[in-house]
């Protein structure tokens, strides 16, 4: 029988089992899933130890702490021996002089022949050792170095850890007979090691007399091991002795590197070279280490195909720290080459046809160039421009956001982002290309993109301030199915952790397209995955994304269909998991909207859970009360905080769940000591007040952009009309006899009317224009707004506002004057009043004094 497994990072089910995550398929789905389990369980049973092994693995218990340690060592198995070393620094610390004298010693014949585990082990002990000084420093010198410096990887922390009087004499001077030929090559490539870490460590003329010999030495040495080895540690060196002496010393040693009869020589040469560039002037890298750098190029890639992989992964560094060097030839000539390496594998390349069968490793190692030049396509993008890259570089882009294996579009996924703030105002031209990618078979692919996707989108469709418009009307049509198809498909993979990220970052949808769109394609969809998935991560994420949605819809109809949707299928839904879930969204709802919105709409649904049938939807509507209570405002809110005195009492004297009437006292403490807000600001309330008079105001401006566009959109089709009608009049055969008997005065007092009309719709039409630009691109803070306001505010910290729309609103009008007369107008509404109803009142008065006025000047005529 299986059990199920809890893990921490798992998420919760309704049903109380654990979902595991698998890339294919599920759990139960496959019969062959099932027959596995018991081919698994076969070689468990075998690996039951015998009476034997058991026997050797027994250790006698009247064995102290020294003794049992030396048994382990002698005579028992490798994990014994391995926890012996990781329990070093204890026994040092408990009996120094015995550890020293016959504990130490059976750890260096073990080490000797261990394995990777008890070297790695060894190494974090023996640090820790000479850190917390157990013993002096000459002791540790003479126990640990030379084991440390004889077959230990991690020598080099060490190093850094030890005094440099103790390294001269230790370490230094042995090391001179090391490094000889007469001495063993592993004894020399440890000698190569530990000389990059000696030259940080001494002045300039200690390291100029005594490590530089050894250092010319090894790079000449008869084993290319060596060579190669000593090679790839001159970088270290050359940071150690400064530009002076790399310069004179390190970079003749680097040039006869380069031309090594070995590959792998060769090649930590150029590596050495790309990584020591900023070191070099003008005059060296055009002299020497460009002719170095295009002869290894050349080479390596006519004849040694087994160094592509590691020159690839350089190329990137190399023309981005050479721009300026190449003359306009070397410049082609280098980017011709990174489009052939982009290539490698895909066609006829070295010799090499599609139609004949390639080797796996060839392939391999193609696939593994192609995805270095995938991961150096930024470097490569600033090395040839923004305003030269679709004719240079577009078809590579294409072509490898295209390739055939996932590792390569995965590279190009990761760095698309950069690509495009290269690019600027010409991003528009790999608008396809993102739409390919969010496409993509491959979740890896799209999670990978998914990372910096909202700031992908914003460039996409902003790139440019003359082109902002055309390029959001070019992508937006292909970019909404992509993102509906990108996240049909992750929810079907069964990868929850990435749907969560997705839907996340879907957030940032109101920046990118209008509210419409949102409401008709994706609005709908988080509101299905909020009802239906069983995976709370998820749900969770979908109902933050859904309530950032809400936040910016600018039409009353939707999100009135959207409230109620919330109330009746989640506050009053028969599942009780939906109707913890509508708990769940009120608190993100708390977040984003204004208080006043949220006891209009939400309060009394939230109460009325106090009352549900199921204990746990009881006892998180009661965690939820202190928040509840935070959302009024007196006096305007006090027959909603009786209601919830009212239902604080009820809970009290009926609630029968002891769970739930210990959350429900804890919470009455809790109400007693919160103070309650003003409708006036008050010292204490000034931040929060503040910052809820923000989020109001900008719910009110979304109403009336509402309605200004309403009143835009009538006008439009009015004026249409007029035109249409004045058309017919002109053609008909009575017009010119008809407007001779028409009064002169009242035409142009009708004209005015119209002027001054549209001049006041005008401003108000500008006002909400800017608060729409001012959503999609945040450029402060409320904080940074209201900072200078008074000296006695404080900072507002971490803001409440959505991941992508953090920045959210700030100053949206067009003059402030207007900006002054709408905030004391919404200050003043009051909350039990529809805000609609006051704005379209106010909106009529102009029209009805203009009526007015007319009406009288005809009377009078």
């Amino acid at each position: 029988m299986l059990c199920p497994v809890r893990h921490s990072d798992s998420p919760m089910y309704p049903t109380g089992f654990f979902r595991m995550d698998f890339s294919q398929g599920s759990l139960f789905g496959y019969i062959e899933d099932i027959e596995g389990l018991t081919i698994i369980e076969r070689p468990v049973r075998r690996s039951l130890k015998t009476p034997e092994e058991i026997e050797r693995l027994t250790v006698d218990e009247e064995l102290n702490d020294i003794e049992r340690a030396v048994f382990l060592l002698s005579s028992g198995q490798d994990i014994q021996g391995t926890s012996v070393v990781a329990n070093l620094p204890v026994l040092i610390r408990q009996s120094p002089t015995d550890t020293l004298r016959r504990v130490v010693p059976k750890v260096r014949e073990v080490l000797h022949v261990a394995g990777v585990e008890m070297q790695l082990t060894a190494a974090y002990s023996f640090l820790t050792i000479l850190q917390e000084e157990s013993v002096s420093i000459h002791s540790f010198c003479h126990a640990f170095l030379q084991i440390i410096l004889q077959n230990l990887e991690h020598r080099d922390t060490v190093i850094e850890a030890s005094p440099k009087e103790t390294i001269r004499h230790e370490i230094l001077n042995p090391l001179v007979s090391k490094a000889q030929l007469s001495q063993t090559l592993q004894s020399r490539l440890a000698s190569c090691k530990i000389l990059g870490k000696l030259a940080s460590k001494f002045d300039a003329h200690i390291v100029k007399r005594e490590i530089l010999p050894l250092v010319k030495s090894l790079c000449q040495d008869v084993e290319y091991e060596v060579r190669s080895c000593m090679c790839r540690h001159l970088e270290f060196i050359a940071q150690g002795i400064g530009a002076e002496l790399t310069k004179t010393v390190i970079l003749p040693e680097l040039a006869e590197l380069a031309r090594d009869e070995v590959s792998c020589v060769r090649l930590a040469a150029f590596e050495t070279l790309v990584n020591l560039l900023p070191m070099f002037d003008h005059e060296d890298r055009t002299q020497i280490v460009l002719p170095i750098v295009k002869s290894f190029c050349e080479k390596s890639f006519k004849a040694d195909e087994s160094v592509l992989a590691s020159l690839s992964l350089q190329l990137g560094k190399l023309c981005h720290g050479m721009q300026g060097i190449f003359s306009q030839e070397q410049h082609m000539w280098f980017l011709e080459f990174y489009k052939n390496l982009c290539r490698m594998g895909l066609q006829q390349e070295n010799g090499i046809n599609d139609n004949q069968i390639q080797s796996l490793d060839l392939e391999n190692k193609y696939i593994s160039v192609r995805k270095n030049c995938a991961y150096n396509f930024p470097a490569m993008a600033m090395f040839v421009g923004s305003k030269s890259f679709h004719t240079d570089l577009y078809t590579t882009f294409f072509c490898l956001c295209h390739d055939p294996d996932m590792p390569v579009r995965y590279s190009m996924a990761v760095g698309f982002y950069e690509v495009s703030k290269v690019l600027g105002a010409n991003v528009y031209l790999i608008h396809k290309e993102l739409v390919s990618l969010l496409q993509d078979d491959s979740v890896e692919v799209l999670d990978a993109l998914l990372d910096f996707i909202p700031e992908t989108l914003e460039l996409m469709t902003s790139g440019g301030e003359s082109a902002a418009l055309e390029n959001k009307l070019m992508i937006v049509p292909d970019l909404i199915p992509a993102l509906t198809s990108a996240e049909q498909r992750v929810a079907n993979s069964l990868k929850w952790r990435t749907h969560e990220k997705l839907l996340q970052k879907y957030s940032c949808l109101p920046h990118i397209i209008s509210s419409d769109q949102i409401y008709y394609r994706f609005l709908h969809r988080m509101f299905s995955i909020v009802l239906s998935t069983n995976v709370l991560p998820v749900q969770k994420a979908a109902a933050r994304t859904l309530c950032v949605f809400l936040r910016y819809n600018r039409k009353e109809e939707q999100r009135h269909d959207i409230i109620q949707k919330l109330i009746e299928q989640l506050g009053q839904g028969k599942s009780y998991w939906n109707r913890l879930r509508f708990l769940d969204t009120c608190e993100y709802i708390m977040e984003f909207f204004s208080k006043s919105f949220f006891c209009k709409q939400f309060f009394l649904s939230v109460l009325e859970l106090t009352n549900d049938p199921v204990a746990n939807v009881r006892m998180k509507a009661c965690y939820m009360l202190p928040k509840l209570k935070s959302t009024l405002k007196l006096p305007g809110d006090k027959q909603l905080l009786q209601q919830l005195e009212f239902c604080v009492r009820k809970l009290l004297c009926q609630e029968k769940d002891k769970d739930v009437l210990i959350v429900v006292k804890k919470t009455v403490l809790e109400l007693d000591r919160m103070e309650l807000s003003m409708d006036a600001f008050q010292k204490r309330f000034y931040e929060k007040d503040l910052l809820d008079q923000e989020k109001e105001r900008e719910e009110h401006l979304l109403l009336e952009m509402e309605q200004i566009e309403r009143e835009k959109q009538q006008s439009e089709s009015r004026s249409s009309n007029e035109k249409n009608f004045d058309k017919k009049r002109r053609d008909s055969k009575t017009g010119s006899g008809l407007s001779k008997n028409l009064p002169v005065f009242s035409g142009s007092t009708a004209g005015t009317a119209t002027v001054v009309s549209r001049e006041g719709k005008k401003t108000k039409l500008t006002r909400s224009q800017s608060f729409s630009t001012n959503v999609i691109h945040p450029k402060q803070t409320m904080a940074d707004k209201y900072s200078n306001k008074s000296n006695s505010m404080l900072s507002v910290g971490k803001n409440m506002f959505l991941p992508y729309v953090e920045d959210s609103i700030k100053s949206h009008t067009s003059s402030a004057s207007a900006s002054l007369a709408f905030v004391n107008s919404t200050s003043t509404v009051s909350r039990n009043t529809v805000p609609t109803v006051d704005q379209k009142s106010n909106g009529s008065k102009d029209s009805q004094s203009r009526k007015l006025s007319l009406k009288s000047r005809k009377s009078k005529a």
